[in-house]
């Protein structure tokens, strides 16, 4: 039980008793010490302004405020117990990790609100977390206009410049949702130009400005069966499952791994591990088939497998 905890569980035993409770009892109830009592309420005293009084000829503490006259005190302001607090900062740091500046104004109030209470290390949490985001790409400018229109319901213009083609285009949509993938963010929205769903990878938003129409709500089964049933972030409904062989060393490591929802395995008789992954687009899929090196084997479908061979015969043809 560390301090939050103590500190809840101080407060629930002085505001449910009628008499003072006793210090053997309280460091019985806590799991402390006397000296680790004594601070504990100095704390709540000094940082939370807690009435609390020592009776002598009862030996014990109480509430001042605890009698027919009045209100029971209360820990002031939203109270949360150790493990919430720990999560609270532990969003942040992950954030500020992860997403330099990303919510980092709106984290920061309640940050402060546990900081100023003395009864916390938050330099601690960032010490001790450690996070590599690989292959990261900023969120971009925009992301708190795409967030707002997510969570407000309206359209937007965008202007969107397309990675895979090298175009710039104008387009109105309607953003559906936020998704946060392979460390890089995502808008799943509805695009009124090409009158269906499309996925728009936030750090390629050029500009984005507000409209006051109303966005237009996909259901999300449609969301998940058009957008998230292929692999990756691909749209588009699978139209064929790849079946990949991984060497036993190697699936010591990828059988513990989730490449889809709806995969399917199991173990080969020679220790071989066998994976099959719905997939929509072929490109992501063959990169982590890639980069198992020879620890993998596309066996069906056939297009896959050739496509994976002359990728390696390309690659190959490079070094020679």
């Amino acid at each position: 039980m560390n301090i939050f905890d103590r500190i809840f569980a101080l407060h629930r035993e002085l505001k449910h008793s009628r008499q003072p409770v006793s210090r053997v009892m309280l460091e019985k109830r806590l799991e402390c010490s006397t000296a680790t009592i004594k601070r504990i309420i100095q704390q709540m005293r000094d940082y939370l302004n807690a009435p609390i009084e020592y009776d002598r000829d009862a030996n014990g503490y109480y509430y001042a405020t605890q009698n027919e006259y009045g209100p029971v005190y209360e820990l002031p302001g939203l109270w949360f117990n150790a493990a919430e607090v720990q999560a609270i900062l532990t969003l942040k740091t992950l954030l500020a990790r992860l997403e330099p500046g990303l919510l980092s104004e709106q984290l920061e109030p309640l940050t402060e609100l546990l900081d100023s209470s003395g009864l916390i290390q938050p330099d601690q949490v960032g010490q001790r977390l450690r996070i590599l985001a690989a292959t990261a790409r900023p969120s971009g400018e925009h992301f708190h206009t795409v967030a707002s229109a997510v969570v407000e319901r309206h359209r937007l213009d965008i202007e969107y410049a397309a990675r895979s083609t090298g175009e710039t285009t104008q387009r109105q949509i309607s953003p559906q949702r936020l998704t946060h993938y392979r460390d890089n963010w995502f808008v799943d929205a509805w695009c009124h130009r090409s009158e269906g769903l499309r996925t728009f990878s936030l750090d390629k938003v050029i500009q984005a400005q507000p409209l006051e129409d109303a966005a237009i709500d996909v259901e999300e089964a449609d969301l998940d069966k058009t957008l998230g049933s292929s692999y990756g972030i691909f749209s588009g409904e699978p139209n064929a499952v790849a079946e990949i062989v991984v060497s036993a060393k190697q699936a010591r490591w990828v059988a513990d791994e989730q490449w889809h929802p709806e995969q399917q395995s199991e173990w080969l008789d020679d220790g071989r591990y066998l994976l099959k992954v719905p997939y929509s687009q072929p490109w992501e899929l063959l990169g982590d088939v890639l980069r198992l090196g020879a620890g993998a084997e596309v066996v069906a479908p056939t297009e896959l497998r050739d496509l994976v061979q002359t990728t390696l015969s390309q690659a190959v043809a490079q070094y020679n």
